[in-house]
Protein backbone atom coordinates (compact mmCIF):
# COMPACT_ATOMS: atom_id res chain seq x y z
CA UNK A 1 0.00 0.00 0.00
CA UNK A 2 1.08 3.54 -1.44
CA UNK A 3 -0.11 6.66 0.67
CA UNK A 4 0.30 10.40 -0.24
CA UNK A 5 -0.33 13.57 1.25
CA UNK A 6 -0.16 17.10 0.10
CA UNK A 7 0.37 19.63 2.21
CA UNK A 8 0.44 23.57 1.15
CA UNK A 9 -2.79 24.64 -0.37
CA UNK A 10 -4.15 27.96 0.27
CA UNK A 11 -5.52 31.06 -0.47
CA UNK A 12 -3.15 33.70 -1.77
CA UNK A 13 -3.52 37.06 -4.04
CA UNK A 14 -2.47 37.00 -7.52
CA UNK A 15 1.11 37.21 -8.29
CA UNK A 16 2.30 35.40 -4.67
CA UNK A 17 3.79 32.21 -4.13
CA UNK A 18 3.24 29.20 -2.74
CA UNK A 19 5.04 25.84 -2.49
CA UNK A 20 2.78 22.66 -2.22
CA UNK A 21 4.71 19.40 -0.98
CA UNK A 22 3.39 15.36 -1.36
CA UNK A 23 5.15 12.71 0.69
CA UNK A 24 5.09 9.35 -0.34
CA UNK A 25 4.60 6.19 2.30
CA UNK A 26 4.30 2.75 2.17
CA UNK A 27 5.83 0.26 -0.07
CA UNK A 28 7.47 2.42 -2.36
CA UNK A 29 10.13 0.24 -4.19
CA UNK A 30 11.04 1.85 -7.34
CA UNK A 31 9.99 5.77 -8.19
CA UNK A 32 9.78 5.76 -11.90
CA UNK A 33 8.12 9.45 -11.35
CA UNK A 34 6.41 11.72 -9.32
CA UNK A 35 4.24 14.84 -10.28
CA UNK A 36 1.05 16.83 -10.13
CA UNK A 37 -2.14 17.33 -12.26
CA UNK A 38 -4.75 19.88 -11.26
CA UNK A 39 -8.60 20.04 -11.46
CA UNK A 40 -10.15 23.31 -11.44
CA UNK A 41 -14.63 23.72 -11.36
CA UNK A 42 -16.12 23.35 -14.37
CA UNK A 43 -13.08 21.72 -16.19
CA UNK A 44 -10.81 18.58 -16.76
CA UNK A 45 -8.27 17.78 -14.60
CA UNK A 46 -4.85 18.57 -16.29
CA UNK A 47 -0.87 17.71 -15.94
CA UNK A 48 0.82 20.33 -14.23
CA UNK A 49 4.54 19.29 -14.15
CA UNK A 50 6.65 16.47 -13.56
CA UNK A 51 9.89 15.01 -12.74
CA UNK A 52 11.80 11.96 -13.64
CA UNK A 53 13.69 9.42 -11.40
CA UNK A 54 16.76 10.81 -13.75
CA UNK A 55 15.66 14.63 -12.79
CA UNK A 56 14.31 14.92 -15.92
CA UNK A 57 11.58 17.99 -15.80
CA UNK A 58 8.29 18.65 -17.78
CA UNK A 59 5.58 21.23 -17.14
CA UNK A 60 2.56 22.65 -18.78
CA UNK A 61 3.62 25.12 -21.23
CA UNK A 62 0.62 27.50 -18.82
CA UNK A 63 3.14 26.91 -16.07
CA UNK A 64 6.60 27.32 -17.69
CA UNK A 65 8.68 29.66 -16.05
CA UNK A 66 6.35 30.11 -13.13
CA UNK A 67 5.98 26.95 -11.54
CA UNK A 68 9.17 24.45 -10.45
CA UNK A 69 9.36 21.01 -9.40
CA UNK A 70 11.61 19.43 -7.22
CA UNK A 71 11.99 16.34 -5.54
CA UNK A 72 14.15 14.87 -2.76
CA UNK A 73 14.58 11.05 -3.12
CA UNK A 74 15.95 10.69 0.29
CA UNK A 75 12.59 11.06 1.74
CA UNK A 76 10.21 9.90 -1.06
CA UNK A 77 9.05 13.53 -1.73
CA UNK A 78 7.89 16.25 -4.24
CA UNK A 79 7.45 19.80 -4.15
CA UNK A 80 5.58 22.45 -6.42
CA UNK A 81 7.06 26.14 -5.85
CA UNK A 82 4.31 28.01 -7.34
CA UNK A 83 5.09 31.72 -8.45
CA UNK A 84 3.33 34.68 -9.79
CA UNK A 85 0.40 33.04 -9.41
CA UNK A 86 -2.76 34.00 -11.51
CA UNK A 87 -6.78 33.65 -10.73
CA UNK A 88 -6.90 30.37 -13.14
CA UNK A 89 -4.34 28.45 -11.13
CA UNK A 90 -6.88 28.22 -8.56
CA UNK A 91 -7.61 24.40 -8.38
CA UNK A 92 -7.40 20.93 -6.68
CA UNK A 93 -3.56 20.08 -6.74
CA UNK A 94 -3.12 16.54 -6.52
CA UNK A 95 0.50 14.76 -6.74
CA UNK A 96 0.71 10.96 -8.12
CA UNK A 97 3.80 8.84 -8.17
CA UNK A 98 4.69 6.00 -10.37
CA UNK A 99 5.69 2.74 -9.12
CA UNK A 100 6.58 0.67 -12.19
CA UNK A 101 2.96 0.14 -14.28
CA UNK A 102 1.05 1.35 -11.26
CA UNK A 103 0.00 5.12 -10.30
CA UNK A 104 -0.60 6.19 -6.75
CA UNK A 105 -2.41 9.20 -6.66
CA UNK A 106 -3.06 11.67 -3.43
CA UNK A 107 -6.31 13.20 -2.10
CA UNK A 108 -5.26 16.83 -3.21
CA UNK A 109 -5.18 20.43 -1.83
CA UNK A 110 -6.63 23.48 -2.99
CA UNK A 111 -5.35 26.37 -4.03
CA UNK A 112 -7.27 29.37 -4.14
CA UNK A 113 -5.76 32.41 -6.09
CA UNK A 114 -7.78 35.59 -5.06
CA UNK A 115 -7.56 39.43 -4.43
Amino acid sequence: QVQLVESGGGLVQPGGSLRLSCAASGSIFSINAMGWYRKAPGKDREFVAKITSGGTTNYADSVKGRFTISRDKAKNTVSLQMNNLKPEDTAVYSCYVDLGSLRYWGKGTLVTVSP
